[in-house]
This record gives C-alpha cells, sequence and structure tokens, in this order.
C-alpha cells in the first residue's frame, strides 16, 4: 500500500468527522507491516474533550491495541498538518514518520509555525511528508467551514 490508500482512509474519518458536526481532520496510525491499528476522526465536540483531535485519538487508540505507549516504527497519516499539542503528543509516541495532507499555516505546527519537530527540545523527530491528497483534504475542510458560515 501506498502513501495515498491510507490517506484516503483518513479522509473517510475526516468525512465522518463532519457528519458529526466536528470540524473535518481524520487521522489512521499504520504499523511497519502496513496494518491500520487505528483510525480515528477529530471529536472535541462529542465527547467533550478539548485534546480529542484525530491525531490524539488515534495515537490513544493505536496504544492501547499494542499495550505499548512507544508506536515505534509506526507511520501516523493526517488530512491536516498537526498543530503543538498533536505535535508534542506525536514525538512523545516516538512515531517514525508523519504524513499529512493539508498546510496549516494558521494552526500547524510541523512546516509552519513554530516547526516544532526542529525544536532542539524535541526529544524525537518523526520523518515527515506533507501534501498527500492536500487539495482533496483541504476542500473538505473548505466545504465544512463555508456551510457553517452559511448557517
Amino acid at each position: 500500500m501506498d502513501d495515498e490508500h491510507y490517506m484516503r482512509l483518513a479522509i473517510e474519518e475526516a468525512k465522518a468527522a463532519a457528519r458529526r458536526g466536528e470540524v473535518p481532520v481524520g487521522a489512521v496510525l499504520v504499523n511497519a507491516e502496513g496494518d491500520v491499528i487505528a483510525r480515528s476522526g477529530n471529536a472535541p465536540i462529542s465527547i467533550f474533550d478539548p485534546t480529542a483531535h484525530a491525531e490524539i485519538l488515534a495515537l490513544r487508540d493505536g496504544a492501547y491495541q499494542t499495550k505499548n505507549y512507544r508506536l515505534s516504527g509506526m507511520s501516523l497519516f493526517v488530512t491536516l498538518e498537526p498543530c503543538t499539542m498533536c505535535a508534542g503528543a506525536i514525538s512523545n509516541a516516538r512515531v517514525a514518520r508523519v504524513v499529512y495532507g493539508a498546510s496549516d499555516p494558521k494552526g500547524g505546527a510541523v512546516d509552519n509555525g513554530i516547526q516544532f519537530f526542529d525544536q532542539p527540545t524535541c526529544h524525537h523527530r518523526p520523518k515527515v511528508a506533507g501534501g498527500v491528497l492536500a487539495s482533496e483534504s483541504s476542500q473538505i475542510l473548505k466545504a465544512f467551514f463555508r456551510e457553517r458560515r452559511r448557517k
């Protein structure tokens, strides 16, 4: 399987989040063998948890599934560039690779903003690939917020 395959799964999670009224961001955690370990969409509104970003939920579930808080060798696919909170969690979990879709100039912390993984205080730096199915990921977000502004 290639990066686009897993990003399409993350996009499915983002669309499901949008149907629940959540900001449409999806994440999929994949082990080194290519097995999907966890998948989630944003849920801070529905579960009353400001930390319930798609990445955090996928990392939590992945740690639970593997019975290990270290997710070494795994790849995290997410439809939007991770924020600072999520980048910190990704680093703490020792995720090997982060693949994201749409860039987030305002809230992103990987290639934008504070560039968390480039900081000297960052304990673990995953490999990063941005822009995978960026247009599709971005369109889902734009459509969601356009609809919200109409209401």
